[in-house]
């Protein structure tokens, strides 16, 4: 047996051991009955695991010696019981995320259920993390219905394609102007600058959703292959995540148990529950979002260029900055529709700053055409 592997044993056994430390005071500091007997449940799983890499060692002539959780396990579960589990929450179900597929290439563990198990404690904290707190689930929705809805992703794709759009070929349309360009070159540089900008933009919004439909593709294609060879290891992982939501244990059992029998309908719901993937979208459609992009660049970043398409000299110059600080400020007022701002500081702050990047530019052309020459 080499060195590193006994090493890794000693190291695995540590990790177990504070998971377990910060589980049972996780459980010792929440008041809801049913949240802390599922981080008990957890604590005993991770203690068998403690419990598997104590007989490895052994089985090499190995003293395990005494479990003493680390400082940093210490630090956490003192925290829990004095301030409370969810304090912690967000940091422990963060470990549990980045070390779920660590077991998966130990080949200690390959005919064991604890790849499972491990990955099945990650899904677990990620739902109880979204498990409201202090008020019942149609309270909160009552309550959070008063709010506006900002309606995130599509807006902040709006938004950050036009303002990019008009900020970057502003930026670009003055640099080159500041150089004391032609009209006609300034034109050239901007439809240019409008065309590529827009193309990346799409191209990057492409790349994006479609890695993420194939990894979404990826997760749904191990759930079903773990839903096919343990239906009742999935069975007993809803539960817990019914639960972690507040459903009684008896109603979670029987509501997973008959989920389970039919193994379409379980495949979606786990989808959902498990890893937050609708399994009718998966990210959308690549083609949709690059085409999106592409659009919404190319409006934003067309209005520094329209003066210089009926115009030249000053007068398309001062056209440029008059309509783009507008638009700039139009952009940044549309913003309050969504966020209840006043539309004065969301359309001056967007305009200050768009301003400012041409003006930069535009100083920077200056300097590099009097250099030039």
């Amino acid at each position: 047996m080499a060195d590193d592997d006994l090493a890794r044993f000693r190291r695995n056994r540590q990790d177990e051991v504070d998971s377990a430390a910060q589980y049972r005071a996780m459980a010792a500091g929440e008041p809801d009955a049913t949240v802390a007997k599922i981080y008990r449940e957890l604590a005993e799983v991770e203690e068998k695991h403690v419990g598997f890499w104590e007989a490895k060692l052994r089985e090499h002539g190995v003293d395990p010696g005494p479990r003493r959780p680390s400082w940093r396990a210490r630090v956490l579960a003192w925290t829990a019981r004095r301030l409370g589990p969810r304090v912690i929450l967000p940091t422990v179900a963060q470990s549990e995320a980045v070390s779920r597929n660590d077991y998966a290439a130990q080949s200690e563990t390959v005919h064991t259920r604890m790849p499972a198990q491990e990955r099945s404690h990650a899904r677990v904290l990620a739902a109880m993390l979204k498990r409201p707190e202090g008020a019942p689930g149609s309270e909160l929705a009552r309550v959070e219905g008063r709010h506006r809805n900002v309606g995130g992703n599509a807006l902040r794709a709006a938004v950050l394609g036009a303002n990019d759009g008009l900020c970057s070929n502003l930026a670009l349309v003055m640099g080159v102007a500041g150089a004391q360009a032609s009209s006609h070159a300034i034109l050239v540089a901007g439809l240019a600058g409008l065309v590529a900008g827009a193309c990346s933009m799409a191209l990057g919004e492409w790349v994006s959703v479609t890695s993420s439909r194939e990894l979404a593709e990826r997760e749904l294609g191990v759930e079903r292959d773990e839903l096919a060879a343990a239906p009742e290891e999935e069975r007993e992982e809803l539960q817990l995540i019914y639960e972690a939501k507040g459903i009684p244990k008896d109603e979670a059992k029987q509501l997973s148990t008959r989920l389970l029998g039919d193994r379409g309908a379980a495949l979606d719901v786990l989808a959902r529950e498990e890893l937050g993937i609708d399994p009718g979208e998966l990210g959308g459609s690549a083609r949709v979002a690059a085409i999106t992009s592409f659009l919404l660049f190319a409006f934003g970043a067309v209005f520094p260029v329209i003066p210089y398409m009926i115009a030249s000299g000053t007068t398309a110059f001062v056209a440029s900055i008059a309509t783009s600080a507008l638009t700039l400020f139009g952009i940044g007022a549309a913003i309050t529709l969504f966020t209840g701002r006043p539309v004065w500081i969301s359309g001056g702050r967007q305009t200050i700053l768009g301003l400012a990047a041409a003006g930069l530019t535009f100083g920077l052309g200056s300097l590099l055409g009097t250099a030039l020459g």
